[in-house]
């Protein structure tokens, strides 16, 4: 774990001490050493994320309707895109975790990253109130509306990677995911394949998540070699 300070000057905003060490406080921490965790300025910053996305989406895209709205919305405030801003700030090295998380690679997993980042949108909120916390919202998580394939390949990566592939005519993704680890913290690899070629890597506490991850990083490569 680092030195906070330094997560406040890339934050850029004055979140009281206490608060910013609680929404870095997981509950595997908390079980072990004694004390409150993060729960609870998770509950809060989940309300402050969606309602600055909302309110970000409904005044910069006036033409699209709400299906469109929802779905840019669902992407934006969805577990991998908050994983993939959490992972930009380098928020994992200044988790809180129990000895058990930090072993299995608890710092770089996306549902203890996606729920960090919202309760530092907790702790924001109530250290420099409402529009502090949205505006590091929308410095966090804004650049992210402007992307609209993004949007599809957070909710469901394997699909999104599915149609690239086709769109470039290459072959179909080919997933491998091995286990290890005891029955109570079981931890799942994935590779995927594309052509015969190993294209990316993922984990997850389950195969699925684990697939998915794979894709999602299989998918941003993809993209970004074809842009």
């Amino acid at each position: 774990m680092t030195d906070n300070r330094s997560l406040s000057e890339k934050l850029g905003v004055e979140i009281d001490p206490e608060l910013l060490a609680l929404a870095l406080t997981h509950t595997s921490w908390a079980y072990e050493n004694g004390g409150p965790h993060n729960e609870r300025l998770e509950f809060l910053g989940d309300t402050i994320l969606g309602q600055a996305i909302t309110i970000e989406l409904f005044r910069r895209f006036p033409e699209l309707d709400e299906g469109e709205l929802s779905r840019r919305r669902a992407g934006v405030v969805s577990g991998f895109a908050l994983a993939e801003v959490a992972r930009g700030i380098g928020l994992g090295d200044f988790i809180r975790l129990g000895k058990g998380e930090m072993m299995t690679g608890g710092s770089d997993r996306e549902s203890i990253l996606a729920d960090t980042m919202e309760a530092i949108f907790g702790a924001a909120y109530l250290s420099a109130g409402h529009e502090e916390a949205e505006a590091l919202v929308l410095r966090l998580v804004g650049p992210l509306l402007e992307d609209t394939e993004r949007f599809g390949a957070a909710l469901d990566p394997k699909t999104s990677l599915q149609e690239l592939v086709d769109r470039l005519r290459k072959g179909a993704p080919v997933y491998a995911v091995e286990a290890e680890g005891p029955d109570h913290a079981r931890r799942f690899a994935a590779t995927v394949q594309i052509d015969g070629v190993e294209l990316a890597k993922g984990e997850g506490s389950s195969k699925r998540q684990a697939e998915m991850a794979a894709a999602l990083e299989a998918w941003k490569r993809l993209r970004a070699s074809n842009a």
